[in-house]
């Protein structure tokens, strides 16, 4: 089977700073990854290079296609959608306004209104707050609005950085189980950047860790959960 997403050999800088070192990994189909790792480890570099927006060296392909050199447009078209750290909610526009400029690539009107109910029913605060400025809305309703945002271009893999930063427990709860909904009922795929790795190992089906910008350890989450290094650094016991 082919990868939908396949990373060899890539390396990545920030002017003359190589920030990742050859780092090879992979996301199926319908599949859900995460990568793990401490600040600075090179993870949302990573993301950052799929999307086209850091120089980069190696192979990155999308579907079989190689998508390396791609401008970060033309890698969204192609329905990778990005919901990056930070959120990057536009906070002077309404939750509906931040929600329609995710489909900004699409042209068919009465499936972008479809996909508008679809992102309501998996966020129905959304919807209670459609008329509402984004900037006014909690930090776990603009992460929803982020991540509904990214819906809206009908991916079919999502790249999520952090989705969890800086939101209280059970918000965070709820945004990972509204993931996994749409990960089974869309067959989004999805590649997690997440420093909660314990939650991000219990939603992914692989995990690969970084550090400083290589990857060090690979494989599936239930093998990786009981390794007593990954315990013991990454998952406090």
């Amino acid at each position: 089977m082919v990868a939908m997403l396949e990373l060899k050999n890539v390396e990545a800088f920030y002017g003359p700073i190589r920030a990742l070192h050859g780092i090879s990994l992979s996301v199926e189909q319908g599949g859900i990854v995460t990568v793990l790792g401490a600040n600075g480890a090179g993870k949302t570099t990573t993301l950052r290079a799929i999307c086209g927006m850091i120089k980069t060296t190696g192979s990155i392909k999308f579907e079989g296609r190689e998508i390396f050199g791609k401008l970060t447009e033309s890698v969204a078209r192609l329905g990778i959608a990005h919901v990056p750290e930070g959120r990057g909610t536009f906070e002077k526009l309404t939750t509906e306004e931040n929600l329609r400029l995710g489909a900004f690539t699409r042209r068919d009107r009465n499936a972008v209104a479809e996909d508008m109910d679809r992102v309501y029913g998996y966020f129905p605060v959304l919807a209670e707050r459609r008329e509402q400025q984004a900037g006014t809305l909690s930090g776990g309703e603009q992460q929803m609005l982020a991540i509904g945002r990214a819906l809206m271009l009908r991916p079919r893999l999502m790249l999520l950085d952090e989705p969890s930063f800086g939101l209280a427990p059970m918000i965070v709860q709820e945004i990972f189980r509204i993931m996994r909904s749409i990960n089974e009922n869309d067959g989004v795929s999805m590649l997690l950047v997440e420093q909660n790795a314990a939650l991000a190992m219990d939603l992914a089906d692989q995990a690969f860790l970084l550090e400083t910008g290589e990857v060090v350890m690979s494989g599936d989450t239930k093998t990786m959960k009981e390794d007593e290094s990954i315990r013991t650094s990454y998952l406090g016991y």
